[in-house]
């Protein structure tokens, strides 16, 4: 009962906090969307409202099924190979973006059964990895308690670096990644690094899909080897986690 009230207790401040921060946004956001709506309406009266309100719903159903008006023409792109096996990737490791899934009834279908199968195949792997990042780290500290002759400080130093290379190699440093390569600040790339790691996955922010910048081939390939062996480093810290907290 205590670890219930102390659960529901959390996510009720969470809320809280949330509201306090998040609702004068969108309140704004709400205001300004409509007073660009009414400004566009009265500055071309040849308009139609329930027009403009048909066309503004099949802009965003178009875009959440990755087609985005340039110019003249339409972008295509997120269904090549490559984004299909980013979308794989998402969906087995359940991160789940959001931004994009399957339109029609049979690759619905498909997606159903290729996670189904898929997650638990994925779970298998990122516990292999994170066995073999753990015996890694039992192994160095099996060498330098040979070399040194160290017996209460190697666990904890191994530990210790073991921490510190997973925040740089998955938190720290890709964000500088996506700087370059999606135009994002730090902040925005380490809260995409967190959220995709942890497969929250809120899907506002998502690699390669930016229809204005022109990707390198390895770019995906990349990030899909970084999605897979940071989710295992990043399961073992929540894991200390939770034993901490238990």
């Amino acid at each position: 009962l205590v670890l219930l009230a102390a659960y529901v207790g959390y996510l009720g401040l969470g809320a809280a906090v949330l509201q306090a921060l998040e609702r004068p946004a969108e309140v704004q956001a709400a205001q300004h969307l409509l007073q660009e709506h009414w400004e566009l309406l009265g500055n071309h009266t040849c308009l139609q409202g329930p027009a403009l309100q048909r066309l503004i719903e099949g802009i965003i159903q178009a875009y959440k099924s990755g087609i985005t008006l340039q110019g003249n023409t339409t972008s295509l792109g997120r269904w090549d190979y490559s984004g299909s096996f980013f979308f794989s990737i998402s969906a087995i490791t359940t991160i789940g973006y959001g931004n994009l899934s399957p339109s029609t009834a049979v690759g619905r279908i498909f997606c159903i059964v290729f996670a189904l199968f898929g997650i638990p195949l994925n779970l298998v792997l990122l516990n292999e990895i994170g066995h073999l990042m753990l015996l890694g780290v039992q192994h160095c500290s099996r060498r330098l308690e040979e070399v040194f002759h160290w017996q209460n400080k190697v666990s904890f130093l191994m530990k210790t670096c073991a921490l510190v290379t997973g925040l740089l190699l998955f938190l720290l440093l890709p964000p500088l990644l996506f700087s370059d390569k999606e135009g994002w600040s730090y902040e925005e790339g380490f809260y995409y690094s967190f959220i995709t790691l942890s497969t929250i996955g809120f899907g506002d922010y998502v690699i390669g899909m930016n229809p204005d910048r022109t990707y390198p081939s390895w770019y995906k390939n990349v990030i899909s080897l970084w999605i897979l062996f940071g989710m295992a480093w990043l399961a073992l810290v929540i894991k200390f986690c939770i034993n901490i907290l238990e």
